[in-house]
């Protein structure tokens, strides 16, 4: 699989902010890109997110750009208040995604990076009454770190974070926002990527699952014990005097990628 890499012109910023919050730029450059690369987009229309080390600031992208667009320079800084810090490409920002995204970071101090996609399988999981069933080994690694949260339309108004955050919970790292779509977060970028590849992933194969009419009723009966979720670890082991590879062992987003941040920004 290949990336069509574009870049929007843009000042380079990598000189007037820190190595940590260029580092965590690259990282988040790269995450759209593998979005881009999984046709997890809806046009313009959702985010990802990620918190500058050391500041009430996060980064989100520019109001416009095409997931494929997105640069490390280009990524638009903004407090928890909604006002813009930095905009090198002046495009501003998605109000809706502000809600959502200063939700989260605000009500969990800990998180760091946000992830939310619109994709064809999370909106049509988020519409089920059921929600995401334990039918497959990808739904057992997800559902107990799962809440919801039900739809109030398009996501403009500041009071629906009061609810937002209840529904948020103190330790999960996925949320189904209901009718709507995926939402996952925490540190680090990459093992949070990680998780919304899984939920995403178990959401195929429900549809999939489902659309064998009669025996989706079988599937259900011979799913994996739920109890078996609770004592899912996300933290891979490697055999003895091996390295492990998977990207939520060190290995950054960018690497994962196959450098498509230095491509689009080298700045």
């Amino acid at each position: 699989m290949s990336a069509n890499l574009k870049s929007v012109a843009t000042p380079a910023v990598r000189e007037r902010v820190s190595s940590e919050e260029w580092a965590v730029r690259v990282d988040l450059a790269a995450a759209y890109q593998l979005a881009a690369q999984f046709r997890w987009t809806d046009l313009i229309y959702t985010h990802i997110s990620a918190r500058v080390p050391g500041a009430e600031h996060f980064l989100i992208n520019a109001y416009g750009l095409m997931f494929d667009e997105i640069t490390a320079s280009n990524l638009v800084k903004i407090d928890h208040a909604g006002k813009i810090i930095d905009d090198p490409t002046g495009l501003g920002y998605n109000e809706a995604g502000f809600v959502i995204h200063g939700c989260v970071h605000e009500a969990r101090p800990e998180i760091s990076c946000v992830l939310h996609t619109h994709t064809r399988a999370g909106v049509a999981v988020s519409a089920q009454k059921c929600g995401l069933l334990p039918l497959s080994q990808h739904a057992t690694r997800v559902i107990a770190q799962l809440t919801y949260h039900d739809y109030e339309g398009i996501a403009l108004e500041m009071d629906e974070r009061t609810r937002l955050a209840r529904d948020l919970g103190p330790t999960s790292k996925a949320m189904i926002l209901r009718n709507h779509g995926l939402l996952a977060w925490g540190p680090p970028l990459p093992l949070t990527f990680t998780t919304l590849w899984i939920l995403q992933r178990a959401c195929e194969i429900q549809l999939a699952t489902q659309s064998d009419g009669p025996a989706a009723a079988d599937a259900r009966r011979t799913s994996p014990p739920p109890a078996r979720a609770t004592r899912f670890s996300s933290t891979p082991r490697a055999a003895p005097g091996r390295t492990c590879s998977t990207p939520w062992c060190g290995r950054s987003i960018a690497s994962t990628a196959a450098g498509a941040s230095r491509a689009l920004d080298a700045v």
